[in-house]
């Protein structure tokens, strides 16, 4: 039997263009969208023989447009699972065919050029241009739905780190994606359908644990999905909301994330993500959120390691970001939707983040042959922000900084 596991991030382009939208833009004169996205996404893969499970978060961004004084662009962001079989034997070089199903999210807006510079005359007139977006997920993670599909190749290969077990990995992944399901994703009279459908390649790297140096509890790569809620509340943000005649954010933001850890001779080493979202009634017709993603790198060291039980110490090093809108809840169809455009309010700024952290775990052994842990942690941390996060002129600093509780299930080989 051979194992492997490994996690990576890579980038590269896919296709997508909005058909509908451009026709009606060409009977106006104007130009179609950029037809192709920007990717960016961390993926984990376990192997075990010929048989490959594994995960991929990626996020897509359409080229900008301008028209007038706004500027148009979409994006989306997709969680695959990927089930696949590779092709060699387990070597430095893999060739993997996979397909993967998951859920996806879309954003479409046209805004101003120019943001406001200050916080009061935003709220005062929140309505600047307009936003749709399909399974909202800066309203909380849980929002992410209708099903999109892939089907590629990956191929591999691994570099040796000098008197380290793990390997360098370089990647690249080929393939197509769409949505299975025709009309899954229509807003406002136009259907986004072809924005999630395209050929795509990604190019990466990551760090891979293979075969010949995979030893049971001495050296692994894992993966799990945690859930957890942050000790802090937007008070002064909320302050300017009411002042503004807008309903306050209420209770604490609470977020849905993944985490990939690899341990190793007690060292500790991975990247995480997670979706921190807050959300409500702004008035009696619209609705309001306060989402901040977060993407870190952690290094660590594992103090304690007693049968299945361990406890480790993660600092971690990585981008925030901060993002208010506004949404009026019922906007016209297209063409007259296009031709208003002002509904909705959008702000955001990001910087770095820095974050100590320590963790319990439980690993609890699946199979007779121990093929794998059910892993269960239980995490507490501190953020503290390397930038002021400002909100038009309103720093968000204070909001970004504070204590975390989360708690987590997943897998490790």
């Amino acid at each position: 039997m051979s194992k492997r596991s490994s996690f990576y991030v890579v980038g590269g382009i896919s296709g997508g263009k909005l058909n509908q939208f451009d026709n009606m833009l060409a009977e106006r004169g104007l130009s179609g969208l950029r037809n192709k996205y920007q990717t960016v996404g961390l993926g984990y893969q376990a192997r075990i023989n010929d048989f490959v499970l594994g995960m991929d978060v990626i996020h897509n961004r359409g080229g900008v447009s301008e028209l007038d004084d706004f500027r148009m662009n979409y994006r989306t962001s997709r969680a695959l699972l990927n089930v696949g079989y590779a092709l060699t034997e387990e070597s430095r070089f893999q060739l993997i065919h996979y397909m993967s199903l998951g859920v996806g999210f879309l954003n479409f807006q046209m805004l101003p050029a120019n943001s406001p510079d200050e916080l009061d005359v935003f709220l005062d007139n929140p309505k600047q241009g307009f936003i749709l977006r399909e399974k909202d997920i800066q309203k909380g993670t849980s929002n992410y739905g209708n099903f999109l599909t892939e089907i590629g190749f990956q191929l591999s290969y691994d570099f040796d780190l000098p008197g380290r077990r793990e390997a360098i990995q370089l990647i690249t992944k080929m393939g197509y994606s769409f949505s299975p399901l025709e009309g899954k994703w229509n807003m406002n009279g136009i259907s986004f359908d072809n924005a999630q459908s395209g050929a795509f390649i990604r190019v990466g790297a990551g760090i891979s644990l293979p075969d010949r140096n995979f030893f049971y509890k001495d050296a692994s790569i894992g993966i799990s999905m945690f859930r957890g809620v942050h000790f802090t509340s937007p008070k002064g943000f909320n302050e300017k909301l009411k002042e503004a005649g807008i309903n306050p954010l209420t209770g604490m933001p609470s977020n849905w994330g993944l985490r990939i850890l690899g341990n190793t001779e007690r060292l500790l080493y991975g990247a995480e993500l997670y979706n921190l979202a807050m959300s409500g009634k702004a008035n009696a017709d619209h609705t309001h959120s306060l989402n901040s993603l977060r993407v870190y790198a952690n290094m660590g060291y594992n103090l304690l390691q007693f049968r299945n039980f361990g406890v480790g110490a993660l600092g971690g090093l990585g981008y925030g970001n901060i993002r208010y809108t506004h949404l009026q809840a019922s906007k016209p169809d297209f063409p007259e939707l296009f031709e208003q455009r002002e509904f909705d309010g959008y702000l955001k700024n990001s910087g770095l983040m820095l974050k100590p952290e320590v963790f319990i775990e439980y690993g609890i052994p699946m199979t007779k042959r121990k093929l794998f842990d059910m892993v269960l942690t239980a995490s507490a941390g501190y953020e503290i922000p390397l930038a002021n996060y400002k909100l038009a002129d309103y720093s968000m600093s204070s909001y970004m900084a504070g204590s975390y509780l989360s708690f987590g299930i997943g897998v490790r080989p």
